[in-house]
Parts: C-alpha cells; structure tokens; sequence
C-alpha cells in the first residue's frame, strides 16, 4: 500500500523560518563595512602638495584579521600636462602597508589591497590612512594653483 506524504504544517513551518531568522540575527554579518574621513585641508579629495599628504583616515578597533580596501586614483591635467604621483597606506600613523604609483596618464587607477591586522590586534584602537603626492606634472596653475593635482578615494573598506 502507498504511502501518502502528510502535508506540512504551516504553523510548524513559520516556527522553524523565525528561529532561522533569529539565527541569523545573533550571528551577524561576515564583514563590516569601515566608513573613511576626508582630511585634505582644501576639504575635497584633491592634494597637489610634493610631500605625502593624508586625503582619508579612519580609526578602527583592529578585533579582525583584514582589512579589504579598494581605492581610485587619478592625477589632474594643467595645460595640457599630466600630473603623476604616489600613494600610500599607513597603519598605525607610521608603518606603510601598501603603496603604489598614480602614473602621469589622465586614467583612473584602482587598487585593491588585503591589509593583514594580525600585528595590531593587541591594541584598542589602530589608525588607517590613504596618503598621495604629486610627483611629476604642471608646478603652476591647477586645482589649487601649487599645479597638477592627485585625487584619491577609498571605493570600499572592509573588515572580514
């Protein structure tokens, strides 16, 4: 004789979603997303300075193992002339865990980086920032009239 296959309840049904979901809820999200702050003086995400020059910075609580990043850069154009540059990520005001080149093209760069926090963990607070330097292009005119500037900001900050 066949058997028949007893329809579920929908009262026992909702009973095993809402614990799902309230197991979901105390478990929370695998990464956290980590909001960045402009510091340029000029108050936009622009530095045409020839030393390094910290655009975005951010404090955190270093209870991860990494932070993702992904940032844009470019450099200006001032008559004609293309400004290129450097950029840098230091933790902790002094140790530099990435770093890299804005060339002299008018074309957006976009890094992205995995940061290891594993030597920071013992502290209570770590400070992040994005730093950039105008290296080569115009030396007058520009954004701010010192010449060709870089800009740069960080599309994405994660802690997983």
């Amino acid at each position: 004789m066949p058997k028949v296959a007893k329809p579920p309840n929908f009262l026992q049904q909702l009973a095993e979603l809402r614990e799902e979901v309230a197991a979901l809820r105390r478990s929370g999200w695998e990464r956290d997303e980590l909001p960045f702050y402009p510091t340029s003086l000029h108050g936009m995400v622009y530095e045409d300075s020839t030393s390094l020059v910290t655009l975005w910075e951010t404090i955190l609580s270093p209870r991860t193992a990494t932070l993702s990043l992904g940032l844009v850069f470019i450099g200006d154009v001032v008559s004609a002339t293309n400004t290129g540059g450097n950029w840098q990520v230091l933790a902790n005001s002094t140790d530099v865990v990435a770093s890299g080149t804005v060339p002299a093209t008018f074309s957006y760069q976009f890094p992205a980086l995995t940061i290891d926090l594993t030597p920071y963990r013992a502290l209570t607070l770590l400070k992040v920032q994005i730093q950039v330097q105008r290296t080569a292009g115009a030396t007058t005119g520009g954004k701010y009239g010192g010449g060709g500037s870089i800009g740069g900001a960080p599309r994405y900050a994660r802690l997983l």
